[in-house]
This record gives structure tokens, sequence and C-alpha cells, in this order.
């Protein structure tokens, strides 16, 4: 079993910054991609940053030069930095990662998403 468990949302005024952050735990053998979507509601989710094994980054138009994504391999653990909020950014954001688990098939896992909440 691989679990993916989010921290870091809340709420804060637009302009605002907040540091997501995303563990991965459990029957690991190395972790391809990690990535950040998230889901507002009545909208379909979508992908807000992604981040490689090698640290090579991609970015949602509406994110570009607000948004940060970073991980640490050592740690299995990623990083969404989110700085100038707009209220606009008011979602459900959830966490990615394309695992290999020991003994079985590469697959992506889910986290239970995060609140993240930016008041005008």
């Amino acid at each position: 079993q691989v679990q993916l468990v989010e921290s870091g949302g809340g709420l804060v005024q637009a302009g605002g910054s907040l540091r997501l952050s995303c563990a991965a735990s459990g029957n690991i053998f190395s972790i391809n991609s990690m990535g950040w979507y998230r889901q507002a509601p009545g909208k379909q989710r979508e992908l807000v940053a992604s981040i490689t094994l090698g640290g090579s980054t991609n970015y949602a138009d509406s994110v570009k030069g607000r948004f940060t994504a970073s991980r640490d391999n050592a740690k299995n653990t990623a990083y969404l930095q989110m700085n100038s909020l707009k209220p606009e950014d008011t979602a459900v954001y959830y966490c990615n990662a394309e695992v290999t688990p020991w003994l079985a098939g590469r697959r992506d896992y889910w986290g239970q998403g995060t609140q993240v909440t930016v008041s005008s």
C-alpha cells in the first residue's frame, strides 16, 4: 500500500502565501512524477503543477510566476509554494504521484485533498 498525505492548506487573504506538502509512504520502490491538481466547486479537476524525478517542472498558465513546485526525493515529499494567491485559486488541492511499488506495477496514487480558501 502507498499513502499520500497532504498538509498546509487553509484560509488566507488575497496576496498571501501558503505552502502545501505531500508526503508519500508505504511500499515504494520509486516515484516518478509528482503533481498537484485542484478542483473548485462545480469545476473539473485541473493540473496545477508537476515535477519529475529529475526536478523538471510544468505549470498551468494561471499559476506561472506565482506557484513553485519542488520535491525532496530522500523524503518522498513534494511541495507547492503558492504566492500572490487570488480568490480564484480557492479549491481543494490534491497531490498525485506516479509510484512504482516493490514487486508491483507502476500506477498513480492520490492524496485525500486539502482545502485552500483565498478571501478577497
